[in-house]
């Protein structure tokens, strides 16, 4: 049995693709995983399987919430292993950092594809497309930033889903063997 960490794209968003998590506990535990924790309503899920192929992961938990609630959602499992090196790999200085976000991809797009996405600058954003992340720092906030994840996605050819600092921090606690 190894853990992984499963991040929904796009659930309980202004009132769109509503999850409950505990509806979505009890679906997942019911679909052959284990030890199914959720983490804040945005579509964090730690849980455990003996199935070693991350796409089939994701494709078990995408047919079952398509099956269950009536929609599609993006759906990228990580193992904590992964998680970890992401996070250990954030370019930013501690401050900075902690105040940064984590758009975790898919997988890792080509050299190319890279280049051509990091030509867009934002004044007063910061960020860095390394391997499957995409690190991000705007001094006054996400929520205030430039930055799309569309874009990156776009351009990138592959999905994303961002996740904070201490969320990172969080699901690293949570996915820690015990």
């Amino acid at each position: 049995m190894s853990t992984y960490i499963a991040l929904l794209k796009g659930i309980n968003v202004g009132g769109h693709k509503k999850v409950p998590m505990a509806e979505l506990r009890e679906l997942l535990t019911k679909s052959g995983f284990e030890n199914v924790q959720t983490y804040i309503q945005s579509g964090n899920v730690i849980f455990r399987s003996s199935e070693k192929n991350i796409l089939n992961l994701e494709r078990q938990i995408q047919k079952a919430i398509d099956s269950h609630f009536g929609f599609n959602v993006s759906v990228l499992v990580k193992t904590r292993a992964d998680l970890k090196r992401i996070f250990d790999a954030c370019p930013f200085q501690k401050e900075k950092k902690q105040a940064s976000y984590f758009a975790i991809l898919h997988n890792s797009p080509p050299k190319d594809l890279v280049k051509l996405a990091s030509e867009k600058v934002y004044e007063g954003e910061e960020y860095f497309i390394l391997n499957d992340c995409i690190y991000f720092y705007c001094a006054t906030g996400y929520g205030r930033a430039k930055f799309n994840i569309n874009y990156f996605e776009r351009k990138l050819k592959t999905v994303a889903t961002a996740r904070n600092y201490n969320t990172m921090v969080k699901l690293l606690s949570l996915s820690a063997e015990k």
